[in-house]
């Protein structure tokens, strides 16, 4: 059972003038939903207050949610003038381009379910592991009496998508009653998640098919490693985004009990996934080169080549699991 908040986040927030909400860098569908769920309360509760949403543009999955043009991708407006900034589902070494507000907030709220965060980064934190998501414990901060369909939405989207749509280990039977009141209000479930979760185009079908197709297996095959080069990344002018959903399907073939994916961000460092089925705690491996997440999804970026991260990390699945070629 998810803890429950110490504070009211609505009292929390009562006077200020230049609230601010915000997550990581990259929103996934959690921190997408988290944020703008709380977003829409708050304004809801607040209405004289200027509530304002910061994280970089969702992945173009979500364009078809309605709502999903709410998130600013920058603001103006003098940072010490932020009252209160509220961050979730990551602490503060992820912010991107609204860390200047949280640092200079006059009230820092961290609202977080990541192991690696365990202590939080506020001067309030609602900080708990066990629950499934950010956006569960959003659920847990809002007065039940003011959810409506919007909010009800992005919140179902951010509990789902950090689940694997109920499939990984972080589902608990408490997720699974709080899913089911969301979905009472009315909203079409099954094509949100069949939009931003399951939908591929077909060209990036064709690219993750490619990747799988070209992986390589360590370990007696409970390590999977598929990647994109530097080069091609930029002669087919790929973006992140293009890769959504290829970390599960490395993970999902059989006999593996971790999955590696990596791409370029630049020509000397790579953006790494991990996902495991529980035996290797992904979340250590993170941590370990200054990344963060849970024992069965983690990521990270590191310096080098592709074959010099790949050794760095086999060397330390290796040591956790003593798992040989």
């Amino acid at each position: 059972m998810a803890l429950r908040p110490e504070f009211n986040i609505v009292d929390e927030c009562t006077g200020a003038k230049n609230i601010i909400v915000t997550g990581h860098i990259k929103p996934d569908g959690d921190c997408i939903g988290s944020t703008i769920a709380l977003t829409l309360y708050l304004r809801k509760r607040l209405p004289d207050a200027n509530i304002r949403l910061l994280i970089e543009k969702p992945s173009p999955c979500f364009d078809s949610v309605k709502g999903i043009d709410i998130p600013e991708q920058e603001y103006a407006g003098p940072e010490e003038n932020t009252d209160v900034c509220i961050l979730l589902d990551t602490n503060a070494g992820r912010l991107g381009f609204a860390e200047k507000y949280f640092e200079r907030a006059k009230k820092k709220i961290n609202i977080d379910h990541h192991i690696s965060n365990a202590e939080g980064c506020g001067d309030l934190n609602y900080i708990d592991p066990h629950a499934s998501s950010a956006s569960e414990l959003v659920y847990h901060l809002i007065d039940e009496s003011e959810l409506d369909e919007d909010i009800a939405r992005f919140l179902y989207l951010g509990i789902a998508h950090d689940t694997g749509v109920f499939r990984y280990s972080n589902t608990s039977s408490e997720t699974m009653s709080i899913a089911g009141k969301l979905i009472g209000f009315g909203f079409d479930f099954s094509d949100l998640l069949e939009k931003t979760f399951y939908e591929k185009s077909y060209e990036q079908a064709v690219l993750i098919a490619d990747i799988v197709r070209n992986s390589q297996s360590f370990c007696d095959g409970r390590v999977v490693y598929g990647s994109i080069g530097y080069s091609e990344y930029c002669e087919k002018k790929l973006k992140p985004a293009d890769f959504d959903g290829a970390i599960n399907e490395l993970r999902i073939i059989k006999g593996c009990e971790c999955a590696i994916f990596m791409y370029p961000l630049n020509e000397a460092t790579y953006k790494v996934s991990l996902r495991s089925i529980g035996t290797v705690d992904v979340s250590l491996i993170s941590g370990t080169f200054g990344g963060g997440g849970h024992k069965r999804a983690a990521g990270f970026f590191l310096k080098g080549t592709r074959e010099e991260t790949l050794s760095r990390i086999l060397t330390e699945i290796r040591k956790q699991t003593g798992w040989t070629e």
